[in-house]
């Protein structure tokens, strides 16, 4: 039996959380993450879960006990946006490092200064090196989905390595959608309690996280990118069970119309939504255009992208943060990259926009299809890098 209910983003992944028996919560509220946590710590309240909830002063603080809680054997969520985001920097490698397969909760935040409330993915874009992996999603049931699917990359022994289930700020992480549900017994079955073979454990003192001089550490760094080629696989697993279970099929990434496509956008979280409708509409006047909608962002499938992307004569790349002095957007450059090392050759627009929460209307969306499509006839490209919906 199948049961909808009315949840935002945050709202989403809380109940989520609620049916994944997490045994420890700690973060700290930050706008737009705080519902998450805050309806999680009513479910402690009510006795709905069994969970330690942990109170901190600070998002460092919330990380640094998911940390140790992790290392225990505990399954583990905290949550976060913007400024907590860049608070947690330090033990996010920590977390990484240590092969914590902690569940974070991102609702995506513009950066300060000046300070802004509302959804961009300048965030993430900034810890994107940290050794996490990052998925993106698009709407709440998505988020909801995601949630439960990202305890079980996460804590897959080939894996084990911490997940980050992003959503863009207020877009979703306030907007109210219709998410279907698993009943607490299915979800259950398809998530059972985590299974550890190494714990931190009083009653048998050893050490974890020690000093490691030149001698070893890079040994370590290198097992976590070996550990980072096994989360495809991986993934590819936890969503095929999940799609035989409730019919929502998901996977690396997720491609509109690509096939024949002379122009394609690629675009990361609630945009996609907006492109594809944009893309309907054109195909339906006989316009070759596609969208490639990227769930997994890290680790970055390259051999995906490339054949997604490979017939195309012009990619339009989505980046909804600035990385200030460097060519090209975050996401463009891993998609040059790709082109690169493939030898695929489509000329490449990068498109900045919305930050700080400013809309990316239909209309504009139409606009740069129409752009591309023109390239595509004629080879001239006039602007690599276009911000658009900013003033000038």
């Amino acid at each position: 039996m199948k049961t909808k209910m009315g949840f935002t983003g945050d709202e989403a992944l809380a109940f989520a959380a609620k049916q994944s028996a997490v045994d420890v919560v700690s973060a700290y509220p930050i706008t737009p993450q705080t519902i998450m946590v805050e309806l999680f710590s009513e479910y402690v309240a009510n006795g709905e879960v069994q969970t330690n909830f942990v109170c901190v002063e600070s998002e460092h603080s919330a990380l640094s006990a998911c940390v140790g809680a992790s290392l225990t054997g505990a399954r583990v969520l905290t949550a976060t946006s913007s400024q907590g985001l860049a608070l947690m920097h330090e033990i996010m490698y920590i977390a990484a490092g240590l092969r914590c397969p902690i569940v974070m909760g991102v609702a995506n935040r513009a950066l300060s200064a000046p300070i802004n409330i509302h959804g961009d993915q300048s965030d993430m874009m900034g810890s994107r090196d940290c050794g996490w992996v990052q998925i993106y999603c698009e709407n709440a049931q998505e988020s909801y989905d995601w949630t439960l699917q990202a305890f079980k990359i996460a804590e897959d022994p080939n894996v084990l390595l911490p997940v980050t289930v992003n959503m863009d700020g207020f877009i979703l992480s306030h907007a109210m959608e219709g998410v279907e549900v698993l009943s607490d017994d299915a979800a259950k079955e398809y998530l059972p309690p985590r299974e550890v073979d190494c714990r931190l454990d009083p009653r048998k003192p050893g050490t974890i996280g020690a000093l490691v001089l030149p001698d070893y550490y890079f040994e370590f760094k290198r097992q976590q990118e070996e550990a980072m080629k096994q989360v495809p696989p991986s993934l590819e697993r936890v969503t095929e069970e999940f799609g035989k279970l409730t019919g929502r099929k998901y996977g690396i990434l997720d491609e509109y119309e690509t096939k024949d496509a002379d122009a394609i956008i690629v675009a990361l979280g609630s945009t996609a939504g907006t492109v594809r409708s944009v893309a309907k509409e054109l195909r339906k006047k006989g316009k070759k255009v596609g969208l490639l909608k990227l769930w997994l962002y890290r680790p970055f499938p390259v051999e995906e992208v490339a054949d997604a992307i490979g017939k195309a004569k012009v990619l339009i790349v989505f980046d909804r943060a600035l990385s200030p002095g460097a060519p090209y957007g975050a996401l463009c450059q891993d998609i040059i990259s790709t082109a690169y090392a493939h030898k695929i050759k489509p000329m490449i627009m990068n498109v900045v926009y919305g930050l700080g929460g400013r809309d990316i209307t239909p209309s504009e969306i139409l606009s740069v299809y129409e752009e591309a499509l023109a390239v595509a006839k004629t080879g001239a490209l006039k602007e690599q890098v276009k911000f658009v919906g900013v003033r000038e």
